[in-house]
């Protein structure tokens, strides 16, 4: 274990977390608002990079295609929201995790039929296509910090819309108790489309940062969904707050857990079985850090009421 190898993994835990958040906060706000439970939430995500290299190819450039994959992966989550979702609001949770399911694999199998089911990439954009050296042998790719920093700013200005304005202050008390706000005469339908188009806009968002940089391919959402409730949970339902902490504390126990955690074990046990203790342990990580919060903290670390 090396300095220098532990400042690559903890850029790339953040790099996770800042992607995870980017899923999770609209998943926890439509979970928090709606109370709908939506599993095809990853699939915008993956829409998100199909549409980015979709951009790419029209127009040529990264930086020109960002804008339009955005305003399509919003317009995808509108048009989702209208056609499928909306349908299932009133209806019990058994029958949204089933409808839900079932989108994942439609869109799953559409991307086949449209772009095929080879990988595919976009090139790093223009200016962010090099690297800072850590060390003397090493170097780490602009664009992941980029990455980072982008979304920072979107979590500081998530937070400040959900914090500080008009729309927001109705989000939040959706999220506490949405039967109210329609009491109110605030209408609530338009309110849950708002928040949907918004989350899967943040998910396609995601997407597209990660285009350039992992394989654009039919599932890929998929493993990081499971990945965002548990950031939700551990967060707390409706947490913008809770969402952002969360994940980057999971993105940075997975990345680190999976590269140092043969090494730890080695520590304890001999060599052959740390080999195979150490991925086990890795891969329970987040799930163990899930239950300990839970039995400490059952409504996550920031609760909504505790906003």
């Amino acid at each position: 274990m090396s300095f220098t190898l532990l400042a690559v993994q903890t850029l790339n835990g953040l790099q996770l977390g800042i992607l995870l958040f980017l899923i999770a906060a609209g998943l926890t706000l439509v979970f928090g608002v709606m109370d709908f439970i939506n599993l095809a939430h990853g699939v915008q995500y993956m829409l998100g990079a199909y549409l980015a290299v979709a951009a790419f190819q029209f127009t040529g450039g990264f930086w020109s295609a960002l804008p339009l994959a955005l305003l399509a992966a919003l317009a995808c989550g509108l048009l989702l929201e209208v056609l499928v979702f909306r349908r299932l609001y009133d209806r019990d949770h058994l029958d949204q995790v089933l409808a839900t399911f079932g989108v994942i694999i439609f869109l799953n199998e559409l991307v086949k039929v449209i772009w095929g089911a080879a990988p595919l990439s976009i090139p790093l954009p223009l200016y962010l296509d090099w690297s800072v050296p850590l060390t003397d042998t090493l170097s780490y790719p602009v664009y992941r910090i980029a990455l980072i920093a982008a979304g920072l700013l979107i979590a500081a200005l998530l937070y400040g819309l959900v914090t500080r304005t008009r729309v927001g202050m109705l989000v939040r008390a959706g999220a506490s108790d949405a039967e109210m706000v329609a009491a109110l005469g605030v209408n609530i339908r338009r309110l849950f489309m708002l928040v949907f188009g918004f989350g899967a806009m943040l998910a396609g968002f995601a997407g597209i940062l990660a285009a350039p940089i992992f394989s654009v391919e039919p599932g890929m959402g998929d493993n990081l969904l499971i990945l965002a409730f548990v950031v939700i949970v551990i967060g707390g339902i409706g947490s913008i707050r809770g969402a952002f902490v969360s994940a980057l504390i999971i993105g940075l126990v997975d990345t680190l857990g999976r590269s140092f955690a043969t090494d730890i074990a080695r520590l304890a046990l001999p060599p052959s079985a740390a080999n195979d203790v150490g991925p086990a342990l890795a891969s329970m990580l987040i799930y163990i850090l899930m239950a300990v919060v839970l039995f400490v903290r059952p409504s996550g670390l920031f609760p909504v009421s505790s906003k």
